[in-house]
């Protein structure tokens, strides 16, 4: 078999979009996991497919992998730089376009090679959890953001031992059955953070993670008091925005806002 695909990049975070609105594409785990391997492979964090969307509820519809070929629910990065795949292979005339995710339907407003995500109603906000880790006590927040994430903040992010202690709580039975992906937060002042994540099903540290960014952002609004948008430096060097409606604890209009770029297209023999 075949495939055309395009490669994007969403603040660094990378993904391989495929139109499958045919439903001409058969890819099992594996073949994801070589199509996404960095060396073996295009390389990328995770791998997008647009298909149609048969409920009726959106323009469109995705299925979404990891890298390791397992599904996900939601990717805040993969959902921008999936928009703008939209508009570009099919001629969407809209500025604004939805889409089908398993964590629910998402709208996003392009303007050039920025796009704007409404997310889903953040979910099961935990904070203060003692967790012990390799001996010590490691103060953890937690909230689902289409997929769970734990918080973690840290005095210098350069310093973090993101490998080590992501893979220790993304796989800590406090987390389980599903995991958790792991964010590791500095302050930085004037409403910015920055972040370094340790994403489940890539199992590593990617440069930057969508749904990470909005989960660190509403902890930190909720604990530190950061108003409305929060600036959000990422791995990669790109800065992504987050803007929100907050209630106590409760937020509703969770938008996220940063670059999908263009990278390269090619096609690939599987």
């Amino acid at each position: 078999m075949t495939l055309d695909f395009l490669k994007m990049s969403g603040a660094g975070n990378d993904f391989i979009l495929l139109d499958d609105r045919d439903d001409g594409v058969r890819l099992d785990r594996a073949t994801i996991a070589r199509l996404c391997h960095r060396q073996f492979g295009i390389g990328a964090d995770g791998l997008m497919l647009l298909v149609p969307c048969t409920s009726g509820r959106a323009d469109w519809a995705w299925r979404f992998y990891n890298s390791d070929g397992s599904d996900a629910e939601m990717c805040g990065n993969g959902a921008r730089c999936f928009a703008r795949f939209i508009q570009r292979v099919t001629g969407w005339p809209r500025q604004e376009v939805t889409f089908e995710t398993l964590a629910g339907v998402i709208h996003a407003t392009l303007a050039g090679d920025r796009v704007s995500i409404g997310l889903t109603d953040p979910a099961n906000l935990r904070l203060h959890q003692a967790v012990p880790v390799d001996g010590q006590t490691v103060v953890v927040h937690s909230i689902n953001t289409g997929v769970p994430h734990a918080v973690v903040f840290v005095p210098d992010a350069d310093k973090a031992m993101v490998q080590e202690q992501g893979s220790a709580l993304r796989h800590h039975p406090h987390f389980q059955p599903r995991g958790t992906n792991v964010n590791f937060a500095q302050l930085l002042g004037h409403g910015r953070i920055r972040v370094r994540t340790y994403e489940r099903g890539v199992e590593g540290e990617t440069l930057a993670c969508g749904t990470g960014v909005t989960a660190t952002a509403l902890v930190a609004a909720t604990i530190h008091g950061l108003p409305s948008p929060v600036r959000v430096q990422v791995q990669g060097g790109d800065e992504l925005e987050v803007a929100f409606d907050r209630s106590g604890e409760s937020f509703k209009n969770v938008r996220l806002n940063g670059p999908a770029t263009f990278v390269f297209e090619g096609r690939i023999h599987v």
